[in-house]
């Protein structure tokens, strides 16, 4: 029995478009042949995942192959035609056993359609896909990249501002190209934004890790902080906590019409240098809680 497209992905038929696009991320980028050069095996594979994603996050195209199968993926299938097929076949049953035919049920080919139904003239070329890798700071800002990308040349892309790992960038008439003199199918690029090494996306919002003095902490102070539309001000508060989160607002990812915050996590760092003044001055800072610190902890 062939593999089913849910099957392709490795996901149940029940699973949720989320579910869905993860599956084919993730596959993707395992057996795409950038990460697989030479590897005739890998790169099927992730020919049969694009084309399975293809149908799968497609409401419309997935709602038809749940309900016709294999025969939905062929050139020209028209679900409503399928449909009224299907009517028309129920309907000859019905008349066959009303004048004494067989009252078992009657095959319901759907390759018999097609051959009613085939479809004339040209015909659209497949989508092709692949992923490209940008910088957080691209993918916030939005930018214009020109990529060389195999059996497509050189292709200009424009990369919108809060562009996000997952988005889907679509090069009108670089696909596969179309029988009998069909037009071309499209280049489909899923976007990849490589981690920063200081700032991790949460959606819209943006989080930094920012160290701070012990000073600083307990006596509060005005720290100028980056972003990625410059430095800003932000105030400390006076006794703000270990990894106590602060919040800029407005300073995450654009996009569209919303607008994240940033996020700074409070790092507080103990001196480096070994003074026995200071030690002492914290030993005797003990006496300045209220309650035990630890009081109630237990497993």
């Amino acid at each position: 029995m062939d593999e089913s497209l849910y099957e392709t992905l490795g996901v149940a038929k029940t699973a949720s478009a989320d579910e869905i696009r993860k599956a084919y991320r993730k596959l993707a980028r395992k057996h795409h042949p950038d990460v697989n050069p030479g590897d005739a095996s890998a790169e099927t594979a992730f020919k049969k995942i694009a084309a399975a994603y293809d149908v799968l996050s497609d409401e419309a195209k997935r709602k038809a192959y749940d309900e016709f199968g294999d025969a939905s993926l062929q050139s020209g299938f028209d679900p409503n035609k399928a449909r009224e097929y299907a009517s028309w076949q129920e309907s000859r049953q019905r008349r066959a056993s009303g004048f004494g035919g067989s009252e078992g049920p009657i095959d319901f080919d759907l390759s018999e359609l097609f051959q009613r139904q085939a479809p004339r003239g040209p015909s659209r070329g497949r989508d092709l896909y692949t992923t490209i890798d940008i910088d957080l700071r691209q993918a916030i800002e939005g930018t214009e990249l020109t990529a060389d990308l195999p059996d497509h040349g050189t292709v200009q892309i424009r990369i919108p501002r809060g562009a996000d790992t997952g988005d889907t960038l679509r090069v009108r008439g670089k696909g596969s190209p179309g029988q009998s003199g069909g037009p071309n199918g499209d280049l489909v690029i899923e976007t990849v934004v490589r981690p920063h090494p200081l700032v991790r996306r949460e959606g819209l919002d943006l989080r930094l890790t920012l160290p701070i003095t012990l000073n600083e902490a307990y006596n509060g102070a005005s720290i100028n902080v980056p972003t990625f539309d410059g430095s800003v001000v932000l105030k400390i508060p006076s006794h703000t906590k270990q990894h106590a989160t602060l919040r800029l607002r407005g300073k995450g990812v654009e996009r569209k019409d919303q607008r994240g915050d940033l996020l700074i996590e409070v790092d507080v760092w103990l001196p480096d240098i070994v003074d026995d003044a200071f030690a002492e001055a914290l030993s005797a800072s003990d006496k300045l809680y209220t309650t035990p610190i630890r009081e109630g902890l237990a497993l």
